[in-house]
């Protein structure tokens, strides 16, 4: 029987506690160096138009949109050792995908306190794709896209109503958003002036080409798990090889950050061999996933809940 991951938890010894919650700025840093510069090199391939540059459009695409993951880990502040280091490259990161941090750290937190619980997870207010168009339109990112644009807008503009964001932050998201947004028209500004489209083709095509993929790989972490408190139940881990690993620092190790947020990334793979026992909901693959997903979504074998 599976075991309560509050239970499993308190089994840990305090010098297991104390290894896997042993945050390093130096493997931060290594594991940075290596996705940031894969965009820097992808994104010079592609501004000086060498051949098959359209091609590198979707590598940049996902390189850039993981980018997610990064700013995720940093939210925990376990990227980094050094706080203002994760507060650094979260900002980089979410004006890369238009994901201001501040927001999305209270987002993703209410996420943490209610996880998969159908009527206070956050995540759980926008419904998941259940027929097959709705699939497409999901995983197309459209609808992403547009509550981003929308919410950066409403942020910047309006007083910021979600219920996840406490009264005390509702004035920094205000100003963030608001600086996002004079940073964009900066740049705007700035590329006219020059009659320059580099950021077009290094930047804003290859996110629209890299949504699809990580709008995919969001799908997996919860979606069709049971509605239950135990996290090694209402979170999949998925197994996947080193580079979508590396590219989403170890978090196809889900159950296991779920059961456990303050382990950092590099540490949630010795995590796993602790829970792996435990995990209830596994999957081999993305791709496996999506093709069963797929099918049922066309058979109409979805469950109402998801």
């Amino acid at each position: 029987m599976t075991i309560n991951h509050k239970d499993f938890v308190a089994s840990l010894t305090d010098e297991q506690k104390e290894r896997l919650l042993a945050r390093s700025d130096a493997k931060g840093l290594r594991h940075l160096a290596g996705h940031w510069g894969s965009i820097l090199i992808v994104g010079a391939y592609i501004a000086i138009k060498l051949p098959l540059w359209q091609v590198a459009l979707l590598i940049q695409g996902i390189l850039i949109i993981f980018t997610f993951t990064t700013i995720h880990e940093c939210i925990h502040w376990t990227a980094f050792r050094t706080k203002w280091f994760n507060s650094f490259v979260a900002n980089i990161c979410g004006f890369l995908i238009i994901l201001p941090p501040t927001n999305f750290r209270h987002f993703h937190f209410g996420h943490h306190r209610h996880t998969h619980d159908p009527d206070n997870d956050p995540e759980l207010t926008k419904s998941k794709p259940k027929i097959p168009l709705e699939y497409i339109v999901y995983v197309s990112g459209i609808s992403e896209w547009n509550y981003r644009f929308r919410s950066l807008m409403k942020n910047a503009f309006l007083e910021n109503a979600d219920d996840f964001v406490p009264a005390s932050g509702k004035v920094q998201v205000k100003r963030e958003a608001q600086f996002y947004l004079f940073v964009y028209a900066l740049l705007l500004l700035t590329c006219v002036a020059m009659q320059s489209t580099v950021l077009i083709w290094v930047w804003l095509v290859p996110l629209l080409f890299g949504q699809p993929f990580m709008r995919m790989y969001l799908l997996t972490e919860h979606t069709r798990c049971p509605h239950v408190a135990n996290m090694f139940e209402n979170t999949r881990t998925t197994f996947t090889n080193s580079v979508v690993r590396f590219i989403t620092w170890n978090m196809p190790y889900h159950a296991e950050h779920h059961t456990l947020p303050t382990v950092p990334f590099h540490q949630l793979p010795v995590f796993h061999k602790l829970t792996k026992q435990h995990l209830a909901v596994t999957q081999q693959g993305y791709a496996r996933y999506h093709r069963d997903y797929f099918k049922a979504a066309v058979d109409g074998s979805l469950p109402e809940s998801l």
